[in-house]
Parts: C-alpha cells; sequence; structure tokens
C-alpha cells in the first residue's frame, strides 16, 4: 500500500545545513518502502541504450505534415539558406509569430545532417529525451536512486511526452526548458547543503527561463514565476521567494533572453506590437486564432497523456488532507502547483492545442514517481490491469479496421494503420507479461522499466503506422510529380489552399494565391510575394509558359469551369496538383 512521507521541519527554524536532514531521512523511507530489489548499473545502462535507439530511430519514420512540422522544418531551412539569424520567414514571408531558438537550433541540425524528415524532427526529439533524463536525475537527487528510475521510465513513456517528441512543434523545445528550471529550484531547495551549490542550480533555473522564453515567449517566464508565487502563498512561506538570486539571476535571464528581442525590433519596427500584443494577450483572452474549446477540453488530453500511467492519477491525491499554510515548502507542493497551474491557465485561454499543457507531465511523471515508489507489486500489478485492458482492447479493433470507411481516406490507409495498432498492442501486451513476471519476483524498479520499454516500442510501431494517414497532408507523395516541371525555374502557386511542408521538400517557396491565414502580416509588409485573387493568378498563370499550382478540388472546379489550361500531375483524395503546359 502507498504511505505518505513524513512531513520536514518548518524551513525558518533550521540552518542551511539541517535543512535537508528531513529529507534525506524521507529518502530513505521511500527507498525502503517498496522493498524491492535493486536495479543493476549494467541492465540500466542496457535499458538506456534500449530506450534510445527506439527514440532516435522512430523521428525519421514518418512524412512532415502540414500544418505545425512543415512551418517549423520551412523556418529552419529558410534560415539557414538565408544566412538571416535575426529575422525569420516562412515560405519568403515575414513570420514572427514565435521566438527564433528552435529555428536556430534545427537549422544548425539540418546543416549537419542534411534536409531530411530525422534531422528536422531531431530538436525536439532530443528535447524530450533531456527532458526525460532531467526528471530521473532530479528524483534520484531527491529520493534515491530507485526513485529517479522509475521516474524516468514514467516520464520516457507517457504518450504525451513520446508523442510530442517525435512531432515538431515548440512544445517539446519549451518544455525542456521549463523542466530545467522547475528541476533546478527542486535540487537547489532541497538536495544541496553547500550555499554556493545552491546558487549554481538557481543561476541555471534562470538560464533555463531564458531558454523557454526564447522557445515560445512570455509563457517561459510566466508559468514558473507563478508557480513560486502560489506556493509562497499557499504555505505561507516566502523564504524560496527570497533565495532565488533575484540581481545575478535576472542578470542571467536578460543577457541571454533580451539581445534576440532588441536586435529583431530594431530591424523590423512593427515586431513587438505584433509578438507581444497580437500573440501573447490577444492570442490568450480571444478566439481571434479560432482555436476554441470547452472549458474541459484538456480533460481527456491529460487522461491520455498520462497512459500508461493514467490509473496512478488517484494515488496523487494525499492520504491525509492537504496540510494549511503555514509549513515549510516540499518538492510535491511546487509539483502540485505546477501542474495545476499549467492546466487552469490554458484551460481559461480562448486559443487550444492539444499539445499545451505538455509542460505539466514531466511534474506529474516526478509525483507518480514518488508515488510508485511506495507501492507494494500488488498495488503494481493491480495498476498494470488498466493498460492491459487498454492495449487488449486496442487489438480486439484493429481487426476490425476495414470497416471503417471515409470520403477522403482510402480503405488501405485505415488497413495499414490497423496493423500498425495491432502489432503495437501485441508488443506492448508481451512486456506487460513479462512486468507482471518480474512484480512477482519482487523486482519492482525492473518491471516498471520493462512496462516502460513496451509502451515506448509500441507507440512508435503505431506512429510509424500512421505515415500512410499523414501522406494525405504532406507533399513528399507529389514532389517527384513537380520536380520535372519546376526544374526550368517555372513557378509554382499554392490556390486558396496550402501544405506546410511543401516549401522543405520542394526546397522553394510557392507563391500563395488568395490565401492569407498566418500570413496576413508578412503579405501586408511584401504584398508582392503572393497574388491576391483568383482573376489575378488566372491572368498571370494563362501569360506563362510552364508553370505548376497546388489546389483543392472546388478550386480545381471552378477553374476547370472558367477553361483555364490545365494537366494533372497528381491528385489524391484531398488535393490535386496541375502544370501548365
Amino acid at each position: 500500500m502507498l504511505t505518505q512521507a513524513p512531513s520536514s521541519t518548518p524551513r525558518q527554524a533550521q540552518p542551511l545545513a539541517r535543512r535537508h536532514a528531513a529529507p534525506a531521512a524521507a529518502h530513505r523511507d521511500v527507498r525502503n518502502a517498496g522493498a524491492e530489489r535493486p536495479l543493476p548499473s549494467g541492465v540500466l545502462a542496457l535499458l538506456l541504450a534500449v530506450l534510445a535507439v527506439v527514440w532516435f530511430g522512430s523521428l525519421g519514420t514518418r512524412s512532415l505534415i502540414s500544418p505545425d512540422e512543415g512551418r517549423y522544418a520551412s523556418l529552419a531551412w529558410d534560415m539557414l539558406r538565408n544566412g538571416d539569424w535575426v529575422t525569420p520567414r516562412l515560405n519568403g514571408l515575414l513570420y514572427f509569430e514565435k521566438p527564433p531558438l528552435q529555428y536556430w537550433v534545427s537549422a544548425l541540425f539540418l546543416h549537419l545532417f542534411g534536409l531530411n524528415v530525422f534531422a528536422a524532427r531531431l530538436w525536439p526529439g532530443l528535447a524530450g529525451f533531456l527532458t526525460v533524463l532531467a526528471i530521473g536525475g532530479t528524483a534520484g537527487r531527491l529520493w534515491g536512486k530507485e526513485t529517479g528510475i522509475r521516474s524516468l521510465a514514467v516520464a520516457a513513456s507517457m504518450t504525451w511526452v513520446f508523442g510530442n517528441a517525435h512531432f515538431l512543434t515548440l512544445d517539446a523545445s519549451l518544455t525542456l526548458f521549463l523542466t530545467l528550471a522547475l528541476c533546478a529550484v527542486l535540487i537547489a531547495e532541497h538536495a544541496c547543503d553547500a550555499v554556493h551549490e545552491r546558487r549554481y542550480w538557481m543561476w541555471l533555473a534562470w538560464a533555463a527561463m531564458a531558454g523557454a522564453v526564447l522557445s515560445k515567449g512570455l509563457v517561459g517566464i510566466l508559468i514558473p514565476g507563478a508557480t513560486l508565487l502560489l506556493t509562497c502563498i499557499w504555505r505561507g512561506d516566502f523564504s524560496l521567494w527570497r533565495r532565488m538570486h533575484w540581481v545575478s539571476g535576472l542578470s542571467i535571464f536578460l543577457v541571454l533572453a533580451t539581445p534576440w528581442f532588441v536586435l529583431v525590433s530594431l530591424r523590423n519596427p512593427g515586431f513587438a506590437q505584433f509578438f507581444f500584443v497580437h500573440e501573447h494577450f490577444a492570442r490568450y483572452l480571444s478566439n481571434v486564432h479560432q482555436r476554441e474549446g470547452a472549458w474541459w477540453y484538456y480533460l481527456p488530453l491529460l487522461l491520455g497523456g498520462m497512459f500508461p500511467w493514467t490509473s496512478a492519477l488517484p494515488w496523487l491525491w494525499p492520504r491525509r488532507a492537504i496540510p494549511g499554510p503555514w509549513r515549510a515548502v516540499a518538492p510535491q507542493d511546487i509539483l502540485i502547483v505546477y501542474s495545476a497551474f499549467v492546466l487552469l491557465f490554458f484551460s481559461a485561454s480562448g486559443s487550444k492545442l492539444p499539445s499545451y499543457i505538455l509542460p505539466m507531465f514531466p511534474a506529474l511523471a516526478l509525483l507518480i514517481g514518488l508515488r510508485i515508489q511506495q507501492a507494494s507489486p500488488r498495488a503494481l500489478s493491480r495498476h498494470l490491469s488498466f493498460p492491459v485492458a487498454v492495449w487488449t482492447i486496442v487489438l480486439l479493433a484493429s481487426t476490425q479496421s476495414f470497416r471503417i470507411n471515409s470520403h477522403s481516406t482510402p480503405a488501405e490507409v485505415f488497413a495499414q494503420l490497423g496493423t500498425g495498432a495491432r502489432w503495437g498492442a501485441v508488443t506492448f501486451l508481451s512486456f506487460a507479461a513479462l512486468a507482471w513476471w518480474l512484480l512477482r519476483r519482487r523486482s519492482a524498479t525492473l518491471a516498471i522499466a520493462t512496462l516502460a520499454l513496451g509502451h515506448v516500442m509500441s507507440m512508435a510501431v503505431v506512429m510509424a503506422a500512421h505515415n500512410p494517414f499523414g501522406q494525405l497532408k504532406s507533399a513528399e507523395p507529389f514532389v517527384s510529380a513537380l520536380e520535372p516541371v519546376l526544374q526550368a525555374g517555372a513557378p509554382l502557386f499554392a490556390v486558396r489552399a496550402y501544405d506546410q511542408t511543401l516549401p522543405f521538400y520542394l526546397r522553394r517557396d510557392v507563391t500563395l494565391v488568395d490565401y492569407q491565414d498566418e500570413f496576413a502580416m508578412g503579405q501586408a509588409l511584401e504584398p508582392a510575394r503572393s497574388i491576391a485573387s483568383l482573376d489575378e493568378f488566372v491572368a498571370r498563370w494563362q501569360s506563362l509558359p510552364q508553370a505548376a499550382a497546388y489546389m483543392d478540388f472546388p478550386s480545381y472546379g471552378e477553374l476547370h469551369e472558367r477553361g483555364i489550361p490545365m494537366r494533372v500531375i497528381y491528385q489524391d483524395s484531398r488535393r490535386v496538383v496541375v502544370s501548365r503546359q
């Protein structure tokens, strides 16, 4: 059964050297609670090596998908080819929606490894893997080696952590730096005796917050700051607030975070208003980006994102009532406030996307790692029943994938996805059976690591099988049809539709026709780079000896009725590509 770790003496009454005596006793209690066999270092190294192979080996198994993956791959490629590391451009147009840290790192990887899918996804993949290692290392410092291994396993196998690390967005990068800031504060407060060591960890927290701001904007300082303030208010203990090394810490933060904002503002006078007002306040307070969602939007994503540890969610609630204020801040307090704030903050936003709550999952992994360290092998065996039941349902449902029918998705795509889900389920169930056997032999840590590795491998299999579906939202399938036309220098138009992966796969910009979306600001500043109306496009098209265009079927039908000369060179269930020859 789970047990509650003993509370520590109020922090104000302890000198620094004694502050950590109570946590050290708690560490011993946590390590002994499970009474399991310690995991040998050689086995741990082998498991980490296998995890790394699966983690990084699966980055290049799928085509880039529009819009997000194509957008961020194209931004990095554009920065690399133009050599302008200050002003981002997307498809040749000015683009100021996000800061550039991910573009910088991705451009470096594209330079080192070539313009390919693996290099494009390498930074979110690496950021996710480093996040997992940070969780394991922090739990080990706070609660002992076995808890560190378990927390690492939990974090690596959470569906939302693995999935977002294998999808090219900015959220894995933001989560890495927010996690580093969180972990640095936890270690500084609860695992350091020397004053200078504690100061170094706090400086790391400030540097990590700068990285978070350069990854996605002001949210990188808002989440840590709100967590710190709310935790201190809740516990009535502001000693942590006073030990943040504000002068030196803010200096580190400003030196790292502000130069780019100054440079890009000097070169682009409209940047500050667009970035800070439109992309922060307007995005959060309104539905200007048309990404609305109900107040409970993130609750299903929280439950699914925690899988296969969803059934551990009730374990996070203390067995005794949560103590009132005026108690020294414990690591669990910070983790609870951090997780709750991320969930509530994004739930209140007028703009919602599934990946926004990713930063809360590493904190949940730390909490779960601590709680399952206090669980008996019997309790862990009962926990296994839930993910086993879910994957069994997936196995049974996958046999019926041939029954799914959609006018926009070919039946063979569902068939391949069903095959992948079937093999994924078999993989997980095999590892779960091994984990069950290990629990009976009181090898709890190895059992948890086995279960986690099984789920990681299963997700890799399912995501690879998703590629045929993803290619319906990728330009890769029709690049070969376009290349002979475009080799002569002919222009490529995107008519009333746009696949964000086009510039990356074709290694060239596309002229937008009667299409704005996120390009509105760039088109307003540089109107010559796009075509505003369909009539203007028709006149341009008919004057060219050779050209190509990408469009949806309604636009193709309208142009066909007008007798515009077009030859179809590629089409599938969702789009058509034509040439002017």
